[in-house]
């Protein structure tokens, strides 16, 4: 049997079309546009924090306090958002009847795209997805950790005329939780944050104030 032969029956023509339809429906989030910006004034896509969130797995995992599986993270945080090349993009702090939908939406959507997907692939991605909703495991919690500190950073790389009066509050209340439970992530969020109230600070708005309005 020559290689290609053997090529062609691990991954059948069919199987592989249906791989390639739904790359194509992922490419949406390139184009997904999420509430932050970025340096140069554009808007980031829901690719680009994908991206970034992956880059800073690769940098921090090295230095948990609670080492985790990096190859299993980087799975978690490529897929994390990819319902939202279905249902779009919902910002953090959206009071909506979509914001409460959005859990069931995006379980919907993720069903979906299994159904396109061969079986074993299928599995695998809604496996995935449901592993970083459920956040149990030690990779699922420094994906999610990362998700938040990632939006910090990219507020902090941006205009601080982008920010939104909730998003000077965010600056105290987001990250947290999805960061007590490891010292390296403790210490990222202690610099992240300190550059957002440098930040604020330049702009003429008082980080204590904001600090004081969400206690």
């Amino acid at each position: 049997m020559t290689e290609n032969n053997c090529d062609s029956a691990r991954l059948p023509r069919a199987d592989a079309e249906a791989i390639v339809n739904v790359l194509g429906l992922a490419e949406n989030l390139k184009t997904e546009m999420r509430h932050s910006w970025l340096s140069n004034g554009r808007q980031e896509s829901v690719a680009e924090h994908t991206w970034m969130m992956s880059v800073a797995a690769v940098l921090i995992a090295p230095h948990l306090q609670h080492p985790v599986d990096l190859g299993q993270t980087l799975k978690l945080i490529a897929l994390h958002d990819i319902a939202e090349a279905i249902t779009g993009d919902i910002p953090y702090f959206e009071e909506s009847a979509r914001k409460d939908t959005k859990l069931a939406d995006e379980a919907e959507a993720m069903e979906a795209m299994r159904g396109m997907l061969p079986a074993a692939s299928g599995r695998l991605l809604l496996e995935l997805w449901h592993e970083y909703e459920d956040c149990e495991t030690a990779e699922a919690k420094f994906a999610r950790a990362l998700d938040k500190l990632e939006v910090q950073h990219q507020h902090n790389l941006a205009d601080l005329q982008t920010w939104t009066e909730q998003e000077l509050g965010l600056v105290y209340t987001k990250m947290d939780r999805e960061c007590a439970h490891d010292t390296a992530l403790i210490t990222l969020l202690a610099v992240i944050r300190s550059k957002a109230e440098k930040k604020m600070q330049q702009g003429g708005i008082d980080p204590i104030e904001i600090r004081a309005r969400t206690l």
